[in-house]
């Protein structure tokens, strides 16, 4: 037995992610639900896991990474990971788009006029950009408001580093900079220790997911979940191409990226993804005073596979009904669909939400959601590997523009 875990340990963290992928796919359709609630426990620690490492890694990696940066050029990064995101989301909805236009799915499929479903409200772009300030920093802590969080630490980031470079309170702040510092260390040293647990939820989520949605949903609406996949790898190549123009190795970026995908594509959460995330742009040698900002707030508003969703779901809806869309209805879900992306970042449900606001803005019916969220894990699933995919993609690339030397990666066995 000790053995086999010496083995486990000394293994490939992808590898064994890879694994766990196969086996739980082939234990949800051989075990069924039954399996799927044996193992849940096991998903649901893998979570709480991820979910109790994002305080204290969004915290603690942005305070240092500010600190090793300036005010000056803070603001330039800022303003390069914005645009990107704004940019990248409304050209997903433009991929999404262009390939469900040519492959048309939902063509001869019947509406259920019968069907309906319970949409999440929708908290509009103001009460996100209101969120940002939390009221109550430990409110923000708990709940977790992620930009509630990501403003925490860039405030009291830019004030230590004003300490630290000021006359009066250069000592306190050096002195309180290698506190904050060491618990930055003693975290990743604990996201270490959780990366070994990872292929066992990984397994147990994937096992549940596909027990649940079983075979007949899944060919029911296989054409949507075909569609939506490759329009997916459209998006993937894009980034390629991108990252290549900027100089940034795509051997070394998807060796370290690959990790954070397989597990966002079981999870379906990009901030609980988020300390993977942040661990593979450090092992590409990326400054922390960039991926600690952009990753974080990237996880929280970035979402292009969500974007993908969006248009390829109002193609579907269009042809289900049978009113196919005309160019400017397109013109208008890319422009409602990038600001609702954004406008509905960390709700729950907020892939249905979204699909609900832009089909009421250009006068799809509502009742075809219902037919989506059938759908909504096995379509989330690569949604979200590709949100996380962006998020890291971007910062690779603004790294490079920043003049950052090239992406490196690090000892293997490290992971």
């Amino acid at each position: 037995m000790k053995t086999l875990f010496r083995g486990y340990l000394d293994s490939s963290l992808i590898l064994r992610v890879t694994i766990a992928l196969v086996l739980g796919v082939a234990v949800g359709l051989i075990g069924g639900e039954s399996v799927a609630a044996w193992l849940a426990p096991l998903g649901d620690l893998l979570l709480r896991l991820l979910q109790f490492l994002i305080v204290p890694i969004v915290l603690f990696t942005l305070i240092v990474g500010i600190n090793q940066a300036d005010v000056g050029r803070m603001g330039r990064i800022g303003g390069k990971v914005f645009g990107y995101y704004v940019l990248t989301s409304a050209l997903a909805i433009v991929v999404g788009l262009a390939v469900a236009s040519l492959l048309s799915p939902g063509t001869g499929m019947a509406l259920d006029n019968g069907a309906s479903v319970e949409v999440p409200e929708n908290p509009g772009i103001v009460s996100v950009l209101l969120s940002i300030v939390p009221d109550n920093i430990l409110s923000a802590l708990a709940e977790p408001n992620l930009l509630g969080i990501i403003f925490t630490a860039f405030v009291f980031g830019i004030a230590l580093l004003k300490m630290r470079h000021g006359d009066g309170q250069r000592e306190l702040g050096d002195k309180l900079y290698g506190v904050i510092e060491g618990l930055n260390a003693v975290t990743m040293k604990v996201m270490s220790g959780v990366l070994q647990y990872v292929p066992i939820g990984v397994f147990a989520i994937v096992a549940g997911t596909v027990a649940k949605q079983g075979m007949d949903t899944i060919l029911s609406l296989g054409s949507m979940v075909v569609v939506l996949y490759l329009a997916l790898a459209v998006h993937l190549v894009l980034y390629g191409v991108l990252m290549s123009v900027f100089g940034v190795r795509l051997k070394a970026f998807f060796r370290e990226a690959r990790t954070p995908m397989a597990t966002a594509f079981a999870t379906q959460s990009s901030t609980g993804t988020l300390p993977l995330t942040l661990n593979a742009a450090q092992r590409l040698g990326i400054s922390q005073s960039l991926y600690g900002f952009s990753l974080p707030l990237g996880a929280t508003i970035n979402m292009d596979g969500a974007a993908i969703r969006i248009a390829i779901s109002a193609v579907f809806a269009a042809n289900v009904v049978g009113m196919p869309l005309d160019f400017m209805t397109m013109v208008e879900i890319v422009l409602i669909g990038t600001l609702t992306s954004i406008g509905t970042a960390g709700v729950p449900g907020a892939g249905i939400v979204m699909i609900a606001t832009v089909f009421a803005q250009v006068g799809l019916p509502i009742e075809t959601v219902a037919l989506l969220t059938s759908i909504d894990a096995l379509v989330g699933m690569g949604c979200t590997a590709l949100n996380v995919t962006g998020d890291l993609a971007g910062t690779a690339i603004i790294s490079r523009n920043e003049g950052e030397r090239a992406p490196r990666t690090a000892d293997a066995t490290a992971t």
